[in-house]
């Protein structure tokens, strides 16, 4: 029998299905690349001002509500703007060279330019009200943030690790009261978490791990 494709032919086919490989790996490395959050894990973010939640929150017991104006209804939870820092900063420490930018920040009447410490990819929808109201607590996500002296992201935020919080989603929910602790999560018996999650209508898992609940 004849062969279908010469030997030159054969190496052809051979080198375009190499080339499509190696093609197709460098694509699959450079979206998992754009798809990893710029912050390494546990490694503090150089901001304008280094800000410590730890002397903040921790030593002088600041709500996180009070800087993060819009977690309970927005899906993004807001940035402390130059005017809520003057609050107290008009007064306190107003001449500290670290508070030069704020200051700077009130004269010319522009924004302080505070970096992202936890970036999720365009296409992935996230929603702080959402949690928040449904009782997932600030240190689920964002951990002990009252003892940093510099903010650090702690969770990798990759697909698994979400996937997984939405899977186990009864182990993660407490009392809408409790949200913005610091103190960390309190023991709940079976019978009060499930009565959370009847409450929160989080019985069934399956709408959770839904790709159009993070993808839409």
């Amino acid at each position: 029998m004849a062969q279908a494709f010469s030997e030159p032919e054969v190496l052809a086919i051979k080198l375009l299905f190499l080339a499509a490989l190696m093609l197709s790996a460098a694509v699959v490395a450079v979206a998992r690349w754009r798809m990893s959050p710029e912050n390494a894990l546990d490694q503090p973010v150089e901001q304008p001002i280094p800000f410590s939640h730890k002397h903040h929150v921790g030593d002088d017991g600041i709500d996180c509500r009070y800087c993060h104006t819009s977690v309970e209804k927005s899906s993004f939870a807001g940035l402390p703007s130059t005017q809520i820092c003057l609050t107290c900063h008009a007064q306190l420490y107003r001449d500290a060279p670290m508070l030069a930018p704020l200051h700077e920040s009130a004269r010319t009447n522009t924004p302080i330019r505070w970096n992202r410490v936890y970036d999720l990819p365009d296409f992935v929808y996230f929603d702080h009200s959402i949690h928040v109201n449904k009782g997932v607590a600030c240190v689920e996500c964002h951990g002990r943030i009252d003892q940093m002296p510099l903010t650090r992201r702690v969770a990798s935020l990759d697909m698994q690790w979400c996937l997984e919080c939405h899977r186990s989603a009864q182990q993660h929910i407490g009392p809408k009261s409790e949200v913005f602790s610091m103190s960390g999560k309190r023991r709940l018996s079976p019978q009060e978490r499930a009565g959370l999650a009847r409450s929160y209508r989080l019985q069934d898992t399956r709408r959770l791990t839904d790709c159009s609940t993070c993808h839409r």
